[in-house]
């Protein structure tokens, strides 16, 4: 960029900034500004409210000249854009004309010519007079300059402040920065500045003066939270600038894009009274000038007056939703968002109701909502076929013919009942007459088309604030939840001026531009279905854009609450060092924690906004009925045809489908930031900014470096875990096949479909989305991962109107399996809009704390009053000691400190990534390793069936002769022959795999009989056969043996019984009668009630003819039933058995018959007298009842996605720790909702894996009682940990203070105390933490657990350890003062109190290698400081000779003995853990 270009962007950004009273009086060069197209040229009047005849007539004038294409004047960019080539014009032309118009003296005659057009003259004098208003082009494209500049001064700034420190200059009185602070932070002042001078002008004042007040008060720390809040604001406007660069080639190609005049705005009448921070600003800022004034007149000191007002001052709570706007507005620009308002934003917080326009949440066209038949006759599915043929679904008022059939629009509802009438009525619905030659046959209801993405955008709204609907019918609010009205149109604006008058922030979503969404106090405008742009929208977004900021308004609230609550805290910690302090310095220290307490809002800020926008576009909620439509208006509809689209069509529609950010594992700076995030990282960090305060530096870098090893550590295994997951998601990507018009076809992954392309399915295909079917041959599904049911499902193209995902015939689902057959299929949804996605994102109840980070809470509740208490008494002693507040505090906050176990967050999360590297050597990946913790508290186990206790696939299992049958190893002679002629009536096995599972199950079951076609024939030859087809329902082969030819038949008992004439029984050839036939159906229901798929064999001798057709398929002879079934896991009984011994309860919820889950559930010793439900049932209760009767049942049975999801919810709810196995995209819900979700098997399908917190990558159920083992056994290693870091924390308090309650002194100062917890916490509470289970019984292990570990047994070895740790210590020191000086019995005090605690890690660690060198290398590290002069000087010790380290290490060792003779005595009187 060029000199001049950059000084014209800067002085056009300065000039942006001038109030306007000011500009007027200067004289100044009309703004222009080269543009994709054209040229925009600044306005100044014209596009205000009241000038449509005078833009309009200046549009005209412009184009009559040479050159110019285009000319529309646009109010709310306050410029015209002239379309032309830049250099092809006369521009001083141009710009004459525009100044004729715009700049001269008749300007306001003509403007009041425009008086009776479209301006409301209520808004009268009080409309807002913000230049920001009619300037957002200029602000836009400004604010990166300004934004730069502001951030450029702040460094610059802070560089002076640093050098005039250094060299001593003479600061400026630390009152103006303080004033200015409380001027800005005060609402009504900023508020009123704002509205005389505007916003960018007030901004940029403030900026400006505090940038200037800093520096020359020499107060670094201050400009450098100006230097923060300036990158984040430059980082925002920089986005922005770039995506309104990339609207503005769209905005060049279409005419009267630009065409707008604004719209006035009346200024709120009362302030945002749900803003968190407003009305904290309201409170606290007049509150902090008067408490200034007190404290100046009881101290009688002006310094600690203005400290309390530095302190008090809330500039943080403004900072932290400056950062939160700010990283909004970056993801925002993202996604292609246009800001024209980023002001705003700002004003999220106060946002408690969101206004919809009905018009935004509709498509324009219309969709059946329900038909009501009228003739008996009438084939529903055929009725639903031709409605989607006969109906105009844009201009349901047409009458329409097709053959016979009718479709006119009928003007009441006669034909209805009084009570649907009126429902149809209430919901809006038109209702639409079909008639089939004359006669009146059917009555549909149509209502307006909802928008797939409508239903997110209401739940984003209502997440946080109340939702209502402007225009439209009733039947929208009803659809769409939505319960409250306003009138739309004209009136809205009325409408929203009263919400505001009553305190409410109001945000409006609407595709009219218009004065609603001008008055709004956040307007987001949707672009027209014309392409029409609504100007008066502060953001103008696409439907994902206003989901992704709908979303922000409740986090917004969230951080303005938080923000408050840290300005609270600020204020109170800063007025107490102001109040014990000396007064020369009170100053300081309030600057100092004021502007900490800044940086701090503003990274909440950042923290709270980290997770905004990330991952995929929120899922389409598509209500086209597919399924029953035909497939010629399917392919219509998504302007398809049966060879596809063209790969130029595909690329489109990817690209239109939304600017979905490439999922990923996160980077390893997020993994270790989002570490941080556990119970004592605040009390951790708290300590070591006191400490830094008070001066004790060494004990602030120390605590804050143990907290970021632990966040990178965690951090790295969760990186490293998530790119494993990532990898293996990879590894399975679905390879499919697709027609394109004139090519071949090609081949591409599930990622790339998109609705409209044709898609191949072969037997052994994966589905790779949601589709129609337009051909099938033979074409049979595997839907057991969608809907749980194991039997397969027939496809065909013929629509149906069925509701239910498993009797849509005429669809195919992503994570189903072509079994058999072949067909070609449309895509109708892919990616997230599949039926699966969705399943696997429902809505799930946001989980409660639990585990480790309760226990943490509980435990850090106890030990901080005990630290803080320690620390009052030595405040206290050593104040009546006659010593100051201020040298009294500074030993008492260190011991404080140094009190708090800093290590504690660190150790759990050490032995959970040991856990789970020692699980990943097991086949078991856990992505994240918090996880650990919960298995181990795991004390309900849901599992499904289909693929988890059961293998997933049928084989054979059982056969009947039609009246007794037995399971396949304890078959006779005679029911094996029914075996070998099923095998008969098989395909070929010896030359291609067999597509169909049952035609493998038999053939499997025949071989591991050894049963050969053969098998009681000499010889047998296949001649010929008719395959399997769904149409058929059997499988026929002609086979030649010994004694002529023998005709075979297998298939559905239906279609194989009906062509039986006779029965075998007793070796013996019956007719086959009525009430024989209804015997043998009587026994084909009972099989099916037990679970089995029955298959019917029968055969008889044929004719000399070689060649088979259907006719020749009759006069049977039945000879049997071959029983199929999915066999329950070799392992699954014994896995269960060892569950439930350890009392985890085992629940199977599965979408399977209850008879066949009653079997599994039988074999598997699960039921232990509990009984059955099904999951009508279920719907049959409320949560209440459900949550009552769920300790009774063990299994549920006909459950759908959401019954497993609602049951494992009401299970969490009534105290249990749930963890839900599964493979199939049905768990997916279940898996999300529940405490532990794990994935298991190879075969698990992606929606599974992605649910779940485990996954299981072997087909051993076995894996799993490994893994609640190890989360079993990680609570032990926690417990021990815990009872090293607290017990020896304890000890030293109760040391400490007693010693310096005898001595008169202390006898550990602050150095001592931070090197015993260094010495006694890290390394050694961390090879405890990351041994291997030292039990070998699994029984054992998994006894272990929260309440056993972290109970009883935890508070006994602490109150032990903390008694060893004191004598030891006590002994020492005692002997130490009789025996030599007072320093040396101090040194042998403190290598008796480090030496007690590792000898007693020691002992805990038995046997391990790694305990042990952790124990020894600490007390190698404390003889060298000891020994070692500058050293022990250092830490303020003595050298010890060998009587001293006898005396330590003897009394040490001497209180370890007596604490191990001790502790059996204490585990029987709390003997609940091993």
């Amino acid at each position: 960029m060029s000199l001049s270009r950059v000084l014209a962007h800067s002085t056009a950004a300065v000039w942006g900034v001038v109030p306007d009273a000011v500009r007027n009086l200067l004289p100044r060069p009309r703004e222009t500004r080269a543009c994709a197209g054209g040229l925009q040229i600044a306005l100044r009047t014209v596009g205000g409210p009241g000038t449509d005849r005078v833009a309009r007539r200046l549009e005209t004038l412009l184009l009559t000249l040479k050159g110019v294409e285009r000319a529309e004047v646009n109010g709310v960019l306050g410029s015209i854009f002239v379309g032309c080539e830049p250099g092809s014009v006369d521009l001083e032309k141009i710009l004459s004309i525009i100044e004729d118009f715009d700049g001269g003296e008749d300007t306001d005659e003509d403007l009041g010519e425009d008086d009776g057009e479209e301006f409301d003259e209520d808004f009268g004098e009080d409309a807002e007079k913000d230049q920001s208003q009619g300037a957002a082009l200029s602000n836009l494209m400004g604010h990166h300059t300004r934004a730069g500049i502001r951030l450029g001064a702040s460094l610059v700034g802070t560089g002076l402040a640093f050098a005039g420190r250094t060299v001593s200059l003479p600061p400026l009185s630390p009152v103006v920065p303080a004033l200015l602070n409380l001027v800005e932070s005060t609402p009504r002042i900023r508020h009123e500045m704002e509205r005389r001078l505007g916003r960018p002008a007030t901004s940029a004042l403030f900026s400006t003066t505090n940038i200037i007040a800093h520096t020359l008060a020499l107060r670094p720390t201050g400009l450098l939270v100006q230097t923060a809040t300036a990158a984040s604001r430059y980082v925002e406007a920089r986005e922005t600038r770039q995506a309104w660069e990339v609207h503005e080639q769209k905005l060049s190609s279409t005419n009267g894009a630009y065409r707008h005049t604004r719209k006035a705005r009346k200024r709120r009448s009362a302030p945002m009274a749900h803003s968190p921070v407003e009305r904290f600003q309201r409170f606290v800022s007049p509150a902090a000038l008067g408490a200034s004034i007190v404290t100046h007149l009881v101290s009688n000191d002006r310094q600690r007056g203005l400290a309390t007002l530095i302190t008090t001052t809330p500039k943080a709570a403004r900072g932290g939703t400056e950062s939160f706007a700010a990283a909004v507005g970056r993801k925002l620009a993202k996604r292609g968002v246009i800001v024209l308002n980023n002001a705003a934003l700002r004003h999220m917080d106060g946002i408690d109701t969101v206004v919809l326009d009905a018009d935004t949440l509709d498509t324009g066209s219309w969709t059946i909502d329900r038909v009501v038949p009228f003739a008996d006759d009438l084939d529903t599915d055929e009725l639903h076929a031709r409605l989607y043929a006969l109906v105009d679904f844009s201009d349901p008022g047409k009458r329409r013919e097709n053959d016979a059939w009718v479709a006119e629009p009928l003007t009441d509802l006669a034909e209805l009942d009084p009570e649907d009438a009126r429902e149809w009525e209430a919901r809006g619905l038109r209702p639409v007459g079909v008639r089939r030659q004359g006669d009146l046959i059917a009555l549909v209801g149509l209502a307006p088309e909802v928008d797939p993405l409508a239903d997110a955008i209401v739940a984003a709204a209502g997440a946080g604030c109340t939702v209502m609907l402007a225009g439209g019918d009733e039947g929208l609010g009803l659809r769409l939840s939505i319960d409250e009205t306003l009138p739309g149109g004209r009136r809205l604006a009325a409408s929203i001026r009263t919400l505001q008058a009553d305190g409410h922030g109001v945000a409006v979503v609407s595709r009219r531009s218009g004065a609603a969404l001008a008055q709004a106090d956040l307007g987001i405008g949707v672009p027209s279905r014309s392409g029409r742009m609504p100007w008066d929208g502060d953001v103008i977004a696409e439907l994902d854009g206003v989901h992704l900021l709908l979303s922000c308004l409740a986090p917004a609230r969230k951080t303005g609450e938080q923000c408050v609550w840290l300005s609270a805290a600020g204020a109170a910690v800063g007025v107490t060092l102001t109040t014990v302090g000396p007064p020369a310095t009170a100053v300081d220290r309030a600057s100092l924690v004021n502007d900490c307490t800044a940086l701090a809002a503003v990274g909440v800020g950042e923290w709270s906004a980290r997770n905004i926008g990330r991952g995929s576009l929120p899922s389409r909620s598509d209500r086209t009925p597919w399924h029953a439509m035909s497939a010629k208006d399917v392919l219509a509809r998504l302007g398809s045809s049966s060879k596809g689209i063209t790969e130029t069509e595909a690329a489109k529609r990817r690209k239109s489908s939304g600017p979905e950010e490439p999922e990923g594992p996160d980077s390893l700076l997020r993994t270790s930031v989002e570490e941080l995030a556990n119970p004592l990282t605040p009390v951790l960090g708290a300590g070591a900014g006191v400490s830094a305060v008070v001066g004790s530096i060494s004990d602030s870098v120390l605590i804050s470096a143990v907290m970021l090893i632990n966040a990178l550590i965690g951090g790295g295994q969760r990186y490293a875990a998530d790119r494993a997951l990532h990898r293996l998601t990879e590894s399975v990507a679905v390879r499919v096949r697709l027609r394109r018009p004139h090519e071949d076809g090609e081949k591409t992954t599930a990622d790339n479909l998109v609705p409209g392309d044709v898609i191949e399915l072969r037997a052994g295909d994966a589905v790779p989305a949601d589709a129609r079917v337009l051909t099938a041959v033979g074409l049979e599904l595997d839907e057991a991962s969608l809907t749980g049911e194991s039997m397969l499902v027939a496809k065909s193209p013929a629509p149906v109107s069925a509701s239910a995902l498993a009797d849509r015939s005429s669809m195919v689902y992503e994570g189903t399996t072509v079994a058999a057959g072949h067909g070609l299929a449309v895509v109708v949804a892919a990616g997230d809009a599949t039926e699966v996605a969705r399943t696997a994102n429902l809505d799930v109840e946001q989980h409660p704390q639990t585990g480790v980070q309760l226990r943490l809470q509980a435990l850090s509740r106890r030990i901080l009053p005990i630290s803080i208490g320690a620390g009052v008494v030595l405040l206290v002693t050593e104040m009546l000691r006659g010593k100051s507040v201020s040298a009294a505090l500074a030993p008492a906050v260190s011991l404080a400190v140094a009190a708090v176990p800093e290590g504690l967050p660190f150790v759990a999360s050490v032995a959970e990534l040991a856990a789970a590297k020692r699980l990943s050597t097991r086949n078991t990946l856990v992505p994240n390793p918090s996880t650990i913790e919960a298995l181990g508290r795991v004390n309900v186990l849901c599992f499904d069936k289909t693929g988890t206790l059961t293998e997933g696939h049928i084989r054979l299992r059982f056969v009947s002769d039609g009246r007794a049958g037995a399971l396949l190893e304890k078959l006779t002679p005679q029911l094996k022959q029914i075996v070998a002629t099923g095998l008969r009536a098989s395909p070929r096995a010896d030359k291609k795999p067999i597509p169909h599972p049952t035609d493998r199950a038999v053939i499997k079951g025949a071989k591991r009989l050894k049963v050969t076609p053969e098998e009681g024939l000499n010889t047998w030859k296949r001649v010929d056969e008719i395959p399997f087809e769904p149409g058929r329902g059997y499988h026929a082969v002609l086979g030649l043996s010994g004694s002529g030819h023998l005709l075979s038949v297998k298939g559905a008992p239906e279609a194989v019984l009906i062509r039986c004439t006779h029965l075998l029984r007793d070796h013996k050839t019956i007719p086959l009668d009525a009430s024989l036939r209804a015997e043998l159906e009587k026994e084909v229901n009972r099989l099916a009630l037990q679970g089995y798929r029955v298959l019917a064999v029968a055969e008889r001798p044929a004719s000399d003819r070689s060649d088979l057709d259907e006719p020749r398929v009759n006069e049977l002879t039945f000879l049997g039933f071959l029983c199929l079934a999915d066999p329950v896991r070799p392992t699954a009984a014994e896995s269960v058995g060892r569950l439930m011994r350890a009392g985890v309860r085992i629940v199977m919820i599965t979408g399977d018959h209850p008879s066949t889950a009653e079997a599994i559930a039988s074999e598997l010793n699960a039921l232990n007298g509990s009984r059955i439900m099904t999951g009508p049932e279920v719907d049959d209760l409320d949560d209440e009842s459900l949550m009552k009767v769920l300790p009774e049942v063990a299994v549920f049975a006909r459950t759908t996605p959401a019954h497993k999801a609602r049951i494992v919810s009401c299970l969490r709810r009534a105290g249990q720790v749930v963890a839900v196995t599964g493979d199939g995209a049905n768990d997916a819900p279940a898996i999300r909702t529940a405490d532990v979700g794990i994935a298991l098997g190879s075969r698990a399908t992606q929606a599974a894996r992605a649910a779940a917190d485990v996954v299981v990558t072997d087909d051993r159920i076995e894996t799993i009682v490994d893994a609640i083992i190890e989360g079993r056994a990680m609570w032990g290693s926690v417990r021990d940990a815990l009872s090293i870091l607290l017990g020896g924390n304890l000890g030293e308090i109760v040391f400490t203070v007693a010693s310096s309650l005898i001595a008169g002194q202390n006898v550990l100062n602050a150095r001592q105390l931070l090197l015993v917890n260094l010495l006694t916490d890290m390394l050694p509470a961390m090879a405890v933490a990351i041994r291997p289970p030292e039990a070998t019984s699994p029984e054992k292990l998994l006894a272990e657990g929260p309440e056993a570990s972290l109970g009883t047994s935890l508070t006994r070895n602490i109150y032990l350890r903390a008694g060893v740790t004191a004598t030891a210590a006590g002994v020492g020191w005692s002997i130490g003062r009789v025996t030599g000086t007072q320093v040396r019995a101090n040194t042998i005090g403190l290598v008796a109190l480090v030496a007690a605690q590792l000898f007693q890690t020691l002992a805990m660690g038995k046997r391990d290698r790694m305990v042990a060198l952790a124990a020894l290398g600490s007390l190698l590290v404390l003889g060298l400081i000891v020994t070692i002069p500058g050293l022990s000087r250092f830490f303020g010790c003595r050298p010890l000779g060998p009587v001293g380290w006898s005396v330590a290490l003897g009394s040490a060792a001497a209180s370890t003995l007596l604490g191990m003779m001790i502790e059996p005595m204490t585990r029987e009187m709390s003997p609940n853990v091993n």
